[in-house]
């Protein structure tokens, strides 16, 4: 079976207050965890460092999986992750990315959305907040008890979507700066990892060979 190809991108902002500490710290584990296994390949980019955004396309063209960590800032992920996204995105229109919007002039209500270039391409994303996960869950805590993916990350979902990428699982770490927990957010995380990728990879690996 081929390698596959995950391409991880550190959206960790060196900005103001924030060293980007946390999320270089899941950027070098999800590096580390692929580089101990067999059977990937890995590229990466830090949103920090200068890069070219025709080889950025390229990147997710070649990629079987996207993984995005990002810290939230205001609800959003921060200025440098968004503007690394309209760049590269830009240069991606009919380079790979996206071709269209996917309307037609003939029917313009029909198909927004569709027109995406990286179908058959997953992406994953971690988040970390200073928010409490109970901001999310409790009634009438702050979110109104809509959860990361189907609130704030919404729009982020969507502009993969409109790629033609499918989601896998995430995962995202609470209160961070106020009560944060690495060890045990590490721990988490690895396990997230080998469910995700090695787990999951070996049981269809075994259903390939049973229907063989």
């Amino acid at each position: 079976m081929e390698n596959q190809k995950i391409f991880v991108i550190n959206g960790g902002q060196v900005f103001g207050h924030s060293g980007g500490r946390f999320n270089n710290t899941i950027f070098n584990a999800t590096l580390n965890f692929f580089k101990s296994q067999p059977g990937f390949e890995i590229r990466s980019t830090d949103i920090n460092d200068e890069y070219d955004p025709a080889q950025e396309v390229e990147n997710y063209v070649w990629a079987d999986v996207v993984i995005y960590h990002t810290p939230i800032w205001w609800f959003q992920v921060p200025n440098g992750l968004k503007k690394y996204i309209d760049v590269v995105f830009t240069e991606g229109h009919q380079k790979g990315i996206y071709r269209s919007d996917g309307r037609s002039s003939a029917n313009p209500n029909i198909n927004y959305g569709t027109g995406g270039s990286l179908h058959g391409k997953k992406y994953m994303v971690t988040s970390s907040w200073n928010a409490p996960a109970t901001a999310f869950t409790l009634p009438g805590e702050f979110f109104g008890q809509r959860s990361v993916d189907d609130g704030v990350l919404f729009g982020f979902h969507r502009m993969n979507a409109f790629t033609g990428m499918k989601p896998l699982p995430g995962i995202h770490f609470h209160d961070v700066e106020k009560n944060a927990d690495i060890v045990n957010d590490m721990k988490l995380y690895q396990e997230h990892l080998t469910n995700t990728f090695i787990n999951q990879k070996q049981e269809h690996e075994f259903l390939s060979n049973s229907n063989n």
